[in-house]
């Protein structure tokens, strides 16, 4: 079953970092990776905590409860990657460490927006607390949406400061997914409530060329 399947992942990560190979490329990659740049495994462990939450959590009923899964299903792989874009270095990390976190906090949230209709007529879960999604209005839209924000104006902050060969795609992701909120900002709540909204490939397309402008000419500050 589903629990077993991410016990023996969890099993076969530690085997490939303890023995330093794994057949299998993807951990043989990471695991590689973790130790390059120096990746604490308190941040795995939070991630295949939040992965197991999923397995058996339908309810995230507290603030604390959100928090906890979104720290370690988004803030700690916003902080795994940012160990790379820092190659290691640990004064540069700590530096950025808060935006980083930010970042994954508001994708994610963005995701649990944009996924309510499988979320809740599919998996039956529901990760907004104190939101009863069967009556999802504009107050608990307005609510979602203005804390994303807050998120999102904070971990900007961070990212004018990576370094160069990281701000490209970090920026890049951070204009599509303000534009996806703005189009979920934008759609009744009945119509998120019963469709996946997305973002076209044309809008796509459009927004990585200016944001490739706006990087060129070194407008993200």
């Amino acid at each position: 079953d589903k629990e077993n399947l991410i016990n023996d992942f969890e099993t076969d990560y530690y085997k490939a970092y303890n023995s330093g190979i794994s057949l299998n490329p993807i951990l043989n990659s990471f695991q590689q990776t973790v130790k390059k740049y120096n990746i604490s495994d308190d941040l795995i462990q939070a991630f295949l905590k939040s992965m197991k939450m999923d397995l058996i959590k339908l309810d995230y009923n507290s603030k604390a409860e959100y928090e906890e899964y979104i720290y370690g299903s988004a803030d700690v792989v916003g902080l795994m990657c940012l160990k790379v874009f820092v190659a290691g270095k640990e004064h540069k990390y700590e530096a950025l460490k808060a935006e980083a976190m930010r970042l994954g906090s508001a994708f994610q949230k963005v995701n649990f927006l944009r996924d309510l209709k499988d979320d809740n007529l599919i998996l039956n879960r529901n990760y907004f607390p104190g939101v009863d999604l069967n009556s999802f209005d504009e107050n608990a839209k307005r609510m979602i949406i203005n804390e994303i924000n807050e998120d999102f104006r904070i971990a900007y902050q961070g990212i004018v400061k990576l370094p160069i060969e990281a701000k490209f795609g970090v920026y890049t992701a951070y204009v599509y997914y303000k534009k996806l909120l703005k189009k979920l900002e934008n759609t009744p709540c009945k119509e998120i409530g019963n469709t996946r909204i997305r973002v076209s490939n044309y809008t796509k397309a459009t927004l990585l060329a200016q944001s490739f402008v706006t990087y060129k000419l070194r407008l993200v500050e």
